[in-house]
């Protein structure tokens, strides 16, 4: 997998912790008292989130790398 950079972490923490706030079931055990946004960067960290990220280069190539 190739590693993603620091805005494109940003971006995947930010979406799941919306849809967290929006009623989506977590995909981890959830521990009493961690916020949204803790629990969202847990996920990524485990690699269980459904989410993906298009690149595209400036070439005009466009890859998706799968985050889990």
């Amino acid at each position: 997998m190739e590693k993603l950079t620091r805005f494109e972490v940003t971006r995947l923490i930010s979406a799941r912790a919306l849809q967290l706030s929006l009623g989506a079931s977590p995909l981890i055990e959830q521990e009493k008292g961690i916020s949204l946004y803790e629990l969202a960067k847990l996920e990524l960290e485990k690699k269980v989130l459904p989410l993906a990220v298009m690149r595209a280069y400036p070439n005009g190539e466009i890859r998706r790398i799968d985050v889990s």
